[in-house]
């Protein structure tokens, strides 16, 4: 036993606490045991009562929630006349046995409502303004109180900070969502985690395209959950915002409430994760608090623009672990679906618009719904402030700009896919250092395509495909346009690829 733990206990207190100790270890085991048990200090022993101290509020309520029961029931055969167990916040002292902070750093809060149903198990609130105790955040507009797995209310309720959680966008919900084949699974899918209080496909992972509704449905999930079950506590941020939190953690050396406030949710949700590519001190992070979450039954979505076998330049462990629960992928949109949105859009806007507009519309803007609805916009505002009705004279003649560059809007991406598809190689290899013939020519026919297809620049298209320097996308093209003129076949495929793609 921890010198440090049993400091100043009369001989027999010391002998119990000892007892208490060895049984809880062989109880939960030695991992439980060195990261909530080993870290306590008793302060205070009587013959009616104990008083436990842990480092922070987050290790407290944990301790109430899962151990103090058990603690109680275990002291009391070796101290019949204990009544009550209690558990408090310590101040932070120096030369405390690292593994506080370590359990503290790596632990995720659980549900402090146990403590209700125990006589012998109490939580004194502690002091406010005392050190090592996490800092009460103040309630917000749109911040919920954090509730444990089981659904009860926590002990001592703590808030999403407001700075901490992105905004949700109100419109964004599953009633404005237009579903369609394309986006019909992940919908499904997203529904049900919004639902279901416990973690049902973890993590829930989304991707897709620019525009296809990937950050829609992260809002839908969020503000159902906010609006049906405001108990549960969750949280919604961008990689990047994810990020620029860990850095200011680790520059205001608050590292512990930064771990604290991410693995203490009952739903993270991280957008556009694609963004933590290369930063591998904040995948580091992100692989803790991940499974730190997961380990307790609590919901992660997350969200990026390729699968997590394609995201390139993310740990194998982290792409493993993103792997490991439902991936669901949102398609670009079809004609059918491009016009169910229009239409909903319109109806949402109180605009009346021709079938023949909105026929031109989703047969035209093909790259996005975000430019659908975005053109939309335009034909409906021009109309109301020139004061002329909506035609499709009208509509061609303002949304000029956006029709021409539809024309010939072909993103890299979606060359890489179709190329990839094409000679059954998989998309990771556009971007991978391989030199296989059999890899090495679909790369070529790529770039010459995304040369030909797009207006991006040879060493923006170098960089899509693998970081590459704009001298070997020049290669590219050159020996693509000599075997077109020597290959017969080889020409026909390339010329296949381009209507499918052009089409």
């Amino acid at each position: 036993m921890s010198e440090i733990v049993a400091e100043g206990l009369p001989g027999e207190a010391r002998d119990q606490w000892a007892q208490v100790l060895d049984d809880m270890r062989r109880e939960i085991g030695e991992a439980a045991f060195q990261s909530w048990l080993k870290p306590m200090m008793v302060r205070d022993v009587s013959d009616s009562s104990v008083v436990l101290s842990v480092p922070t509020r987050f290790m407290r309520d944990w301790v109430v929630a899962h151990y103090s029961d058990r603690l109680c029931e275990m002291w009391r055969v070796v101290r019949p006349s204990l009544a009550e167990v209690d558990v408090v916040v310590q101040p932070e002292r120096k030369g405390v046995d690292q593994a506080a902070r370590a359990a503290s750093a790596s632990a995720v809060q659980g549900d402090g409502a146990a403590a209700n149903g125990a006589r012998c198990a109490t939580v004194r609130p502690p002091s406010a303004g005392r050190r090592g105790e996490a800092s009460r955040a103040t309630p917000v507009s749109g911040a919920a109180p954090v509730r444990g797995a089981a659904g009860g209310a926590a002990g001592g309720a703590v808030n999403v900070p407001g700075d901490l959680a992105g905004p949700l966008d109100p419109r964004y919900t599953f009633e404005h969502f237009v579903v369609g084949k394309p986006n019909e699974f992940a919908y499904a899918a997203a529904r049900r985690v919004a639902e279901e209080a416990t973690a049902q496909f973890n993590p829930l992972f989304l991707y897709g395209g620019v525009g296809l509704g990937k950050t829609h449905l992260m809002h839908a999930i969020a503000m159902h959950i906010r609006e049906k079950t405001p108990g549960r506590s969750v949280i919604y941020l961008s990689a990047e915002k994810f990020m620029y939190r860990f850095i200011r953690a680790l520059r205001e050396q608050k590292t512990v409430d930064f771990k604290e406030q991410f693995r203490s949710v009952d739903v993270l949700m991280i957008d556009d994760v694609q963004f933590i590519s290369g930063k591998e001190s904040t995948q580091e992070e992100f692989f803790h608090t991940f499974n730190a979450l997961v380990d307790q039954g609590r919901q992660i979505v997350i969200s990026a623009d390729k699968s997590p076998s394609d995201l390139e330049g993310m740990e194998e462990r982290l792409k493993s672990r993103l792997n490991c629960g439902l991936v669901a992928d949102i398609h670009a949109t079809t004609y059918e679906l491009r016009l169910g949105i229009l239409q909903a859009k319109s109806e949402r806007l109180g605009v009346e618009i021709p079938a023949k507009v909105m026929e031109f519309l989703a047969h035209k803007i093909t790259a996005n719904v975000r430019e659908l609805e975005g053109a939309l916009n335009r034909v409906a505002a021009h109309a109301q402030l020139v004061g002329r009705s909506i035609s499709l004279e009208s509509a061609q003649d303002v949304l000029h700009d956006l029709i021409r560059a539809n024309d010939r809007r072909v993103t890299i991406e979606e060359i890489q896919k179709r190329v990839s598809a094409h000679f059954n190689i998989r998309t990771s290899d556009m971007h991978s250092a391989r030199r296989a013939r059999s890899v090495a020519r679909p790369r070529q026919v790529a770039m010459y395509l995304a040369k030909q297809l797009t207006s991006r620049s040879l060493p923006e298209i170098g960089r899509k495909f693998g970081g590459r320097d704009h001298t070997t996308v020049m290669h590219a093209v050159k020996k693509v346009e000599e075997l077109r003129e020597c290959d017969a076949a080889f020409a026909e495929d390339v010329a296949l690829l381009r209507r499918m793609l052009e089409g």
